[in-house]
């Protein structure tokens, strides 16, 4: 009989083992969710201090040009991919101005003049010094008066907008002039920062201007 006993208590633990199986200790499970919150938490502070970052660049770029000082516009390129220009809301990198930091603040002084891209309408070519297209192109209205958004498009015209697809992943700024009653609101303009972080601080790699085309 204690031979029968025997083996009916073996099976009896085999079969509670396998309808119990371990569970994680607790411990192990605390320490992983606390670890995941911290990730997040770490992301999302690390996201909101870029926003604070990109911010305060893109108000100082649009002081530096109201003010003509290019020297601290310079200081914004991007020491490694240089910045573009692009004359309206299609992006060409093909066909769009291009300097490195270098190759702008040698020019930037001098009387060299550059072809920025085709005008909308004619189609000819727009020639100007870096200086002429800064100030008579690019800042053309007060800048620092706009209405400011991020990685969000506030002017919206009938030309293709490709930003997103030529900077994918990068942060951009925009800063967006209503257009007048009187002229159908058709007159508005913004200028858009995209911005990629190196070493630390957030840099210009492409100027984007934008309006209302034929």
């Amino acid at each position: 009989m204690r031979k029968l006993i025997i083996p009916i208590l073996a099976l009896t633990l085999v079969t509670a083992c396998k309808k119990n199986p371990e569970k994680p200790v607790p411990n192990v499970i605390d320490s992983m969710a606390q670890a995941k919150e911290k990730n997040i938490e770490e992301a999302a502070q690390k996201k909101k201090t870029d926003e604070v970052a990109v911010k305060a660049a893109n108000d100082q770029i649009l002081q530096a040009l109201k003010s003509k000082d290019y020297k601290t516009f310079a200081s914004y390129i991007h020491p490694e991919k240089g910045i573009t220009f692009s004359m309206y809301g299609f992006v060409d990198p093909k066909e769009d101005r291009h300097f490195s930091k270098e190759d702008f603040e040698k020019y930037q002084p001098t009387k060299t003049v550059f072809s920025w891209g085709a005008q909308d309408g004619s189609g000819d070519p727009y020639k100007a010094t870096i200086n002429d297209y800064l100030s008579k192109w690019l800042f053309s209205k007060d800048f620092t008066t706009s209405h400011y958004s991020l990685n969000t498009f506030q002017g919206k015209g009938n030309s293709l907008n490709n930003l997103k697809e030529i900077y994918p992943g990068k942060d951009f700024t925009e800063n967006f002039i209503k257009g007048t009653e009187e002229n159908g609101k058709m007159d508005w303009k913004t200028l858009r920062f995209v911005f990629e972080e190196f070493q630390g601080k957030q840099y210009l790699v492409a100027v984007v201007s934008d309006q209302w085309t034929i």
